[in-house]
């Protein structure tokens, strides 16, 4: 609620100036990441480490399917279990579109990711390595027939030796949430981006899906996530059919 009144004002000031009613728009120094309280933690990346974390993720020696995954759940904004969980019928890489089925959303209806360029170029990777499997990401010990672990993605990172402040990948989710409202982009939009359930009278009357300007969102993100990388040392993220960074 904090980071929506404070879009709300930055709007409304900026409307003014536009106009001439006021001159200095005063929403405008209230950061937003000093104001999220998603969820019970409230541990928001800032830009910088967003890429040291993706540059230390493709400078490790882990598997090529598992910076990807990391990648992914950056960029697509999901749950963990909802992205290593996934199976390829859920794809239309060519319209750029994934459907969720509600059982795994644990909801009544499905949840639709509209996937960037970026994404989309990372699954179409990914649909080479994991052969003809149902899962996007097979598990590598015993049947291929079951997707990795809960686990897996949380300790390929804890392996990297990181020079950030401690994170937990669901801070990732907060992490989008928090840059994209500083970027003025609607907090509907980015709530049904993060398949929240908008509540109260609101939730009840507000039925959009938003479906144009969460593609716009995702992309503006997936830019800007890509500039975070490359603010860096430069670090070859394309590996296309490889196995190993």
């Amino acid at each position: 609620m904090a980071l929506f009144t404070r879009n709300v004002a930055k709007r409304m000031y900026e409307f003014a100036i536009a106009r001439q009613f006021a001159q200095t728009n005063p929403a405008q120094a209230v950061v937003a990441r000093f104001i999220a309280t998603q969820d019970s933690r409230t541990r928001v990346l800032s830009p910088d480490e967003i890429g040291t974390v993706l540059r230390a993720v493709y400078a490790s020696d882990i598997r090529r399917q598992l910076k990807l995954a990391v990648h992914l759940l950056v960029l697509t904004m999901v749950r963990k279990s909802e992205l290593t969980e996934a199976t390829w019928p859920e794809f239309d890489l060519d319209a750029g579109m994934w459907k969720i089925p509600a059982d795994r959303m644990k909801k009544e209806k499905e949840h639709w990711v509209f996937l960037s360029t970026q994404a989309v170029e990372m699954l179409r990777e990914l649909r080479v390595l994991s052969g003809d499997g149902e899962f996007v990401f097979p598990s590598t010990r015993g049947s291929s027939e079951k997707p990795i672990s809960k686990s897996t993605l949380n300790q390929a990172v804890r392996a990297l030796s990181l020079d950030v402040q401690h994170f937990v990948l669901h801070d990732l989710r907060r992490t989008a949430s928090t840059h994209l409202h500083e970027m003025g982009h609607s907090s509907d939009a980015i709530e049904k981006a993060l398949a929240h359930t908008i509540k109260g009278i609101k939730g009840i009357y507000n039925r959009a899906e938003y479906a144009e300007e969460r593609q716009k969102i995702l992309q503006v993100w997936a830019n800007f996530v890509d500039a975070q990388i490359e603010g860096g040392r430069k670090v070859v993220i394309g590996n296309f059919g490889q196995s190993a960074a």
